[in-house]
């Protein structure tokens, strides 16, 4: 009785364990396959209106941390090779003194960007949510997704499953410690599996505004 009780349980443990890595890497799997035709480099990527940079961390002074500085120079290396006209800048600006936005329009300013071609969004809080916000708020069908390659498959994924047809170039402009780099890859796996989650069960609705049309 015990041995039967001991195999069941051992092949429940073995059920969910089979579930659960399939459901955690089955999603970023697909995403990389479909990513993978879709990212380009500053020099060979289609030439469009928009750059969308998604947001990252900051300095304690409140200015880019490296990962975004990294965004921020390859949307600047794109605008200055003439495959963008307008940057859009997403990011998470909850509190008052923490403002992603900001600090990329401000490393943009510093690099010779016209403000006028600068377009923030306050409420990107999460990368579902500036890619549903650049559709819907600020009309955006087209555009150039700016990241780093860990982060690309899912952000090309959100952009183009809310209709804003989407290619990518990957921001990976120097080198980040080994450690680091794993950090990220393990939060990007469930990271992965949230947005699949929020796809295509609880939608959920995003900060929301009056239309921002970018001209």
């Amino acid at each position: 009785m015990l041995k039967k009780i001991v195999l069941f349980l051992w092949r429940a443990v073995l059920i969910v364990g089979v579930l659960t890595f399939i459901g955690l890497f089955m999603p970023r799997f697909i995403m990389g396959l479909y990513a993978a035709p879709r990212t380009f480099t500053v020099e060979d990527v289609p030439a469009t209106r928009v750059a969308i940079v998604f947001g990252a961390g900051l300095l304690r002074d409140g200015s880019a941390g490296p990962v975004l500085s990294d965004r921020m120079q390859t949307a600047v290396n794109l605008y200055q090779a003439g495959k963008v006209d307008k940057i859009l800048v997403s990011g998470d600006n909850r509190i008052q003194e923490y403002n992603e936005p900001e600090a990329g329009r401000q490393y943009a300013l510093d690099h010779g960007i016209p403000k006028e071609d600068i377009v923030l969004d306050y409420a990107g809080r999460r990368t579902y949510d500036t890619c549903y916000r650049a559709k819907t708020i600020f009309g955006v069908d087209e555009a150039i997704l700016i990241t780093q390659g860990f982060h690309m498959p899912r952000v090309l994924t959100l952009c183009n499953w809310f209709g804003v047809q989407s290619v990518g170039v990957e921001a990976d402009n120097r080198y980040f410690l080994k450690r680091s780099r794993a950090w990220w890859n393990i939060r990007e796996t469930f990271a992965v599996f949230q947005a699949a989650w929020d796809m295509m069960i609880t939608k959920p609705l995003p900060v929301m505004g009056e239309p921002e049309p970018i001209n």
